[in-house]
This record gives C-alpha cells, sequence and structure tokens, in this order.
C-alpha cells in the first residue's frame, strides 16, 4: 500500500492511501496515522479513493487512529469511500462512529 500525505495547515492532514487496506498494510498504516497525530497533526481526512478493499483489520487500524486523534483534541474523517468500504462501515455500524464526506474539500471545509 502506498500512502501520500498532504500537511493542509499545522492541525490538519490529507492522507490518501491507495491499494488493499487489508491484514497486510493495516499495521503500518495506523502506526503512519498515529504517528502524524503525535506530531501535532490531530485532524486527519482519510481520502479512501484509491482503495478498494477494506477487512476488519484495516478497519481497526482506522479506529485505533480516530481514538488516538480524539484523545488529541482531534478527529479523523472519511472522505470518498468506496462501494465495498462504505458496504462494510454500515454493516458493522462504523458509518455512526466517523464522519463521512463525499469529498476531500467537505471534509475539510471546517478544519
Amino acid at each position: 500500500m502506498e500512502v501520500a500525505i498532504d500537511q493542509l495547515t499545522d492541525s490538519c492532514t490529507v492522507v490518501r492511501p491507495s491499494g488493499r487496506l487489508d491484514l497486510l498494510a493495516a499495521g503500518e498504516f495506523k502506526q503512519q496515522l498515529v504517528d502524524i497525530v503525535a506530531a501535532g497533526g490531530n485532524r486527519l481526512v482519510v481520502d479512501l479513493d484509491g482503495v478498494p478493499f477494506i477487512d476488519s483489520s484495516g478497519l481497526g487500524s482506522l479506529v485505533g487512529a480516530l481514538k488516538a486523534a480524539r484523545l488529541a483534541g482531534g478527529d479523523l474523517r472519511l472522505a470518498r469511500a468506496g462501494e465495498q468500504a462504505a458496504v462494510i462501515l454500515k454493516l458493522t455500524r462504523l458509518d455512526r462512529v466517523f464522519s463521512l464526506y463525499s469529498s476531500v474539500e467537505e471534509a475539510t471545509a471546517d478544519y
């Protein structure tokens, strides 16, 4: 999995993973997100447009990063979730936990 990181402001970061967010990638991805939060970027937007598949490990990495961001006084928002990701978020009811947006611009509008 490749991950592009765009620092919009001191505390707002857009993270753009590409590839499968599964068991093989989840641990490293979560660590990248937690490292961003630890460096002061406690407001994260994860752009899921380049992620065709998420499994339970991938969901766990997002939940762990959300927890880290909220403990640091911030939040983690999801943008442009694909069909598979949207279904899995709905089935697990994580669509009620995460703020979901149709675009990165919408997700960062009030950050």
